[in-house]
């Protein structure tokens, strides 16, 4: 069977129509039996090819047969079911991705980069537990793909969807179903109600020199490498376009699960196995490790397998095997506890630097970025690398001209590693950073020990405000379709918008005058500006560029306050009462919510409409803790503070940074002084460290 060739891959369960589909049909029995007797055949074949690799009938008989059903469902449209192996060549074309929100969201993985990395991870994990036995971790490639989400119900694929920013992905249902070895069926008698299947799509390399021959021959655009060809094919609006391309998936872990069977095994890697016995392709090389030493054992396996795989991996995610410990781990807030992503040494070429030229971010960051004899390093061709600020370039003892080793680290961003001195040029010069803002001239300064330099301009520096607004727009923010960076800037040199609340006053007769602007595409804009003004409120939050709130931490600041006028008249103490904030991001948002110019953008923002749903915190009502108000106090050894009111907050208890005649528990740390004071005089229950790690592990 041929590369990129549309099969499916499941055994035949059911019935494959309904009684109201039968009482339409007008073939004969026979041919109604013949169908199902084809549908039934084709989904053997595939599985045997794609998840067994062992196939017993050659392509022309499985294209005969395929032939044969589209046939009969050209006939008989009634007969056609959302499993039909016909499915696979993919359907209508759509106009855009639906988003959907994940029911459990879909998180990263924390990185390691060296073994002492790990180490630190598994040490992390024993002393959480407070175990000292060896822990045994559940073993996989690190595939370079795309996350998914794949419902089934009934055993029948429902819904997909990609991983987004965690929390909402975009419906890429149909272009998932021509995915070859994905089932459109659950295999087996026994299978869940409704079961959430993660995994990895990915591009094999066999199948992607295949893809970019066909493209060179047909004149078109070839693709840099695996990741991008699988992205770009599985973000078509055309799902034939999708089913052309040879595109594959393993599932790699299980989120919702109601029902028997998977929900009762005890550990990650039976949980795969039961999922592989319905019929869901897993990958091969995962295996088992007891304790750390195997485990890096079988991360030097990996490593040393990399290049003859035939798909492109970047490291090695490390699971804690038993699923019980998964659950006393829990998460941070964004990633599991009990995971890691080892990843590999970053691939490194030597090139020449050969200018410096110095950018400003949103946020007035001036960051040096070394223009580069371009070289290809890890799969891409690289001209440009980050040389990250002062302090970086002064270690590195760089200059123009230099010979310099680039890494792209993570196998993602391009960086500069060391200097090959011996091949200094005698014309070699310094790389010295601006005083003035090279945009609009304003003063660059360094404050306190940070190691940034920063323009002061501000709104009043053309660089800071087109990035603040492109940021406003991005799809993880306000998601403003049609709006480009390209197109922000030249809004902005038009001066036709100074800051995101611009947007909203722009007209049809403005837009249609812009360099390559069309007035349906100006339309689009206005109808994508208009549909961007029902939003949420941690997404109007981290649109707003506030330093160092990115996504997570807007959520977190939404949940605890409730809605933006809370979180514009907070103090200092009571931002740092927040997950993840600490004092200098508490300070940071102090600084923006207390900025004149900030609110009048803000206010003149909610007059142009944006809006957004109330917030309602998700509280879990059926448990002990649920509504409690608990106060932490004192210093944890065990924990911390922030994990300890994480655990608090994911069990439906308010942590308040107060003590008062409300409050229904305090727990006392070392050296708690005048809450536990206050607690003992109104009478309310105390606990130790000790008390609250037994509740947790109960």
């Amino acid at each position: 069977m041929k590369e990129g060739n549309t099969k499916n891959k499941q055994r035949y369960t059911g019935p494959s129509f309904s009684s109201s589909a039968l009482g339409s049909f007008v073939a004969d029995h026979q041919q109604i039996q013949k169908y199902n007797s084809l549908k039934s055949s084709l989904e053997e074949f595939a599985h045997q090819y794609y998840v067994l690799d062992d196939p017993t009938v050659p392509d022309a008989e499985y294209d005969r047969l395929m032939r044969q059903l589209i046939a009969l469902e050209e006939i008989a449209p009634e007969l056609k079911t959302p499993d039909s192996p016909s499915q696979k060549v993919g359907g209508k074309a759509l106009s855009k991705f639906e988003q959907v929100t994940h029911e459990l969201p879909m998180l990263s993985l924390d990185n390691g980069f060296s073994a002492d990395d790990f180490a630190a991870f598994e040490q992390r994990v024993k002393d959480r537990l407070i175990l000292s036995d060896n822990i045994e971790f559940a073993c996989e490639p690190k595939l370079d793909g795309l996350a998914v989400s794949i419902i089934y119900e009934g055993g029948v694929l429902v819904k997909a969807a990609t991983r987004g920013d965690g929390q909402v992905g975009e419906n890429i249902t149909e272009n998932v179903k021509t995915i070859a070895n994905v089932p459109l069926r659950l295999r087996g008698s026994v299978i869940p109600e409704k079961l959430e299947v993660r995994g990895e799509v990915f591009m094999t390399k066999d199948g992607f020199e295949s893809l970019n021959k066909g493209q060179k021959e047909k004149g078109e655009k070839v693709f840099a490498n695996p990741r991008n060809a699988a992205a770009g094919a599985l973000r078509q609006l055309d799902s034939k376009i999708t089913a052309s391309r040879p595109l594959r998936f393993y599932a790699y872990s299980a989120g919702v699960i109601s029902g028997d069977t998977i929900a009762q095994e005890t550990t990650h890697s039976e949980r795969l196995i039961k999922m592989g016995e319905m019929g869901l392709p897993l990958c091969k090389e995962s295996d088992v490790a007891n304790g750390s030493i195997e485990a890096m054992q079988y991360f030097e396996k990996i490593a040393s397998m990399r290049n003859r795989l035939n798909y492109d991996i970047d490291g090695v995610v490390f699971k804690v095997n038993d699923l019980s410990l998964q659950i006393r781990l829990g998460f941070v807030s964004k990633a599991p506890r009990w995971a890691i992503a080892q990843k590999f040494p970053a691939q490194e070429e030597i090139t020449v630097l050969k200018d410096v030229e110095f950018q400003v971010g949103r946020t007035g960051a001036i960051t040096p970025v070394a223009r580069l004899e371009p070289v290809f390093v890890g799969g891409v061709t690289v001209s440009n690398a980050t040389l990250h600020n002062q302090d970086e370039v002064q270690r590195l003892g760089v200059k123009v001209g230099d010979s310099v080793i680039i890494r792209r680290a993570g196998d993602v961003i391009p960086q500069v590693v060391s200097v090959v001195l011996e091949r200094r040029p005698d014309d070699a010069r310094d790389i010295v950073f601006p005083s003035n803002c090279p945009i609009c001239s304003s003063e660059v300064i360094r404050t306190g020990e940070e190691a940034v330099a920063r323009c002061t301009g501000g709104m009043k520096c053309e660089a800071q405000r087109k990035e603040a607004i492109k940021h406003f727009a991005s799809r993880k923010a306000l998601d403003i379709e049609g709006l480009g960076d390209k197109l922000v800037e030249q809004l902005v040199d038009q001066t036709l918008i100074n800051t995101p609340a611009d947007l909203f006053h722009l007209t049809l007769s403005q837009l249609v005058e812009l360099e390559r602007m069309g007035k349906k595409s100006a339309v689009n804009l206005l109808q994508g500006i208009e549909k961007a003004k029902a939003t949420t409120l941690p997404k109007f939050l981290y649109s707003l560029g506030i330093r160092e709130v990115g996504e997570a931490t807007a959520r977190n600041l939404a949940m605890h306050f409730l809605t933006f006028e809370s979180i514009s008249h907070a103090d200092k103490e009571r931002l740092i009462d927040v997950d993840d904030v600490g004092e200098v991001v508490a300070d940071n948002i102090f600084k923006f919510m207390n900025d004149e110019q900030n609110l009048a953008i803000v206010e003149e923002m909610m007059k142009a409409g944006v809006n957004w749903p109330s917030v309602e915190q998700n509280i879990s009502s059926d448990h002990l803790l649920s509504g409690k108000i608990i106060v932490l106090t004192g210093t944890l050894s065990t924990l911390s503070r922030s994990e300890a009111k994480d655990r608090l907050m994911s069990l439906g208890a308010k942590v308040s940074g107060s003590v008062s005649a409300k409050t229904d528990l305090v727990i006392a740390g070392e050296k708690a002084g005048s809450k536990l004071k206050k607690a003992n005089e109104l009478g309310i229950e105390v606990w130790g460290e000790e008390q609250l790690v037994e509740f947790f592990a109960s």
